[in-house]
């Protein structure tokens, strides 16, 4: 039996309808290097959307590996519960340097979800023991993702993951989104007010009073098909959030660690949520961890004698891991020492430049929008009047398989192709990886 048919026969795969793997199996990968994977069969595949966005540094990257070994040795696992290690301990530390000022208590788990869910429910006890019992539900932005837990569903609008579980949902109030590129108003991202921002006030004035947290995807609406937005819109959020007693909580799980251009989303508009959730580039990718982060302030609302019960009774078994804890020591260093996000800043113009001259011509490319080395390509059916193409065509999974067959893994958002690639990508790369997508591109349209 091949290894595909092994695999179909005992795995369930995420985020699939496993009836495409009859004419698509899975691609069992033997080893990777940098931004290269390899089959079995010796093919590559060039990972340029960092294997579902976490793979921060490139793959197998020398220095995180032996981070990891060196761990292994002296401690895999302890209980994080009355007991600590050095790892954790300096990572906080060294975190605190960096992440939107005032945040400073770091709170673990072990995926994005879980650290969403953790936020939420900090959010929802600290208004109960601050004399707001009445503030008990969520504002979140249209078409945002958060996680697939049920509290992080709730406060996530795209029905393609939630509609389903709808009857098991919290009630949460969705703002309308902003989005740039169907602007209602005929603005544009970068000449705008943000006139989009009245959904939100009408929705704090109508709700906050009965609100806990607002909880949004800083300037990028990843699984939206990377929608971005513009920082004024955030500075804006933050002083509405001031105005009606509303925790800000902050999804920097796709966007932290360097992804949009800076170190976080936030610092783009220069402010600081009560709640940030960081996962996925933590630990470069390799290791499960996910860190609530928040404030003195929010802090102080759990901290009491135990019989007044307000503690924050939340755990995971592997908050904490000490191997994933040196993972992201390591991760760290190499952002610090590596000169990474320079020089990531200083390549982001040419994937722009060279993707706008091979693809920005053509009559299929609705909008060709960047955001640090995060670049999305959306297709659409008409340019003029940006009408989309028929989900039922599958356009963008079609492309996918075109560009599977050239050597480059993409994974798109509908018909948005994107790039989300290692922040150590080199422009030899990137034009390989371009040209890769073109060509699949062109291949699917010449059918």
């Amino acid at each position: 039996m091949r290894i595909e048919d092994k695999d179909l026969q005992y795995i369930w795969h995420p985020c699939s309808q496993m009836k495409d793997y009859e004419d698509l199996p899975p691609i069992v990968i033997d080893h990777a290097k940098g931004l290269f994977l390899y089959d079995i069969y010796g093919n590559e595949y060039l990972d340029v959307v960092s294997s579902w966005w976490c793979n921060l540094l490139g793959h197998c990257h020398p220095k995180i590996n032996d981070a990891i070994k060196n761990q292994l040795d002296q401690l895999e696992h302890v209980i994080f519960a009355n007991f600590s290690h050095q790892p954790a301990i300096q990572l906080c530390e060294e975190l605190s340097q960096i992440v939107p000022k005032g945040l400073v208590k770091f709170n673990f788990s072990d995926n994005g979800s879980a650290s969403v869910e953790c936020a939420l429910k900090m959010a929802f006890q600290y208004q109960f023991q601050t004399g707001h019992p009445e503030k008990k539900r969520f504002l979140c932005l249209s078409d945002s993702y958060h996680g697939e837990t049920i509290g992080a569903l709730s406060v996530g609008s795209l029905d393609l993951y939630a509609q389903i579980y709808q009857p098991m949902l919290l009630d949460t109030i969705r703002v309308t989104a902003p989005d740039c590129f169907r602007c209602p108003y005929g603005k544009c991202r970068d000449c705008c007010n943000t006139e989009c921002f009245q959904f939100a006030q009408q929705a704090f004035e109508q709700y906050a009073h009965e609100c806990c947290a607002m909880i949004v995807e800083p300037l990028l609406q990843g699984s939206a098909g990377m929608r971005m937005y513009p920082p004024a819109y955030l500075q804006k959020l933050r002083q509405l959030c001031d105005q009606y007693d509303v925790l800000l909580i902050a999804d920097e799980i796709a966007t932290g660690f360097g992804r949009t251009g800076k170190l976080f989303a936030c610092d783009h508009a220069g402010i600081s949520p009560d709640l940030m959730c960081v996962s996925k580039g933590l630990t470069g990718g390799y290791l499960p961890m996910a860190i609530t982060i928040t404030t003195q302030k929010v802090f102080d609302a759990f901290y009491a004698d135990y019989r007044e019960g307000k503690a924050f009774m939340h755990s995971h078994t592997y908050s904490g891991n000490p191997l994933g804890c040196a993972a992201a020591l390591a991760v760290q260093k190499i952002l610090r020492e590596d000169n990474i996000l320079p020089n990531a800043q200083a390549r982001a113009p040419y994937l722009t430049r060279i993707l706008t001259d091979r693809l920005g011509d053509l009559p299929y490319v609705g909008e060709i929008r960047h955001l640090g080395l995060i670049h999305a390509i959306e297709l659409v059916q008409d340019q003029g009047s940006k009408k989309p193409f028929d989900p039922g065509l599958r356009v963008g999974y079609q492309i996918y398989q075109f560009a599977l067959k050239r050597g480059l893994l993409l994974r798109p958002l509908g018909d948005v192709l994107y790039f989300n690639p290692p922040l150590t990508i080199s422009e030899q790369e990137m034009e390989l990886a371009v040209q890769r997508c073109a060509d699949a591109i062109h291949d699917f349209f010449a059918c």
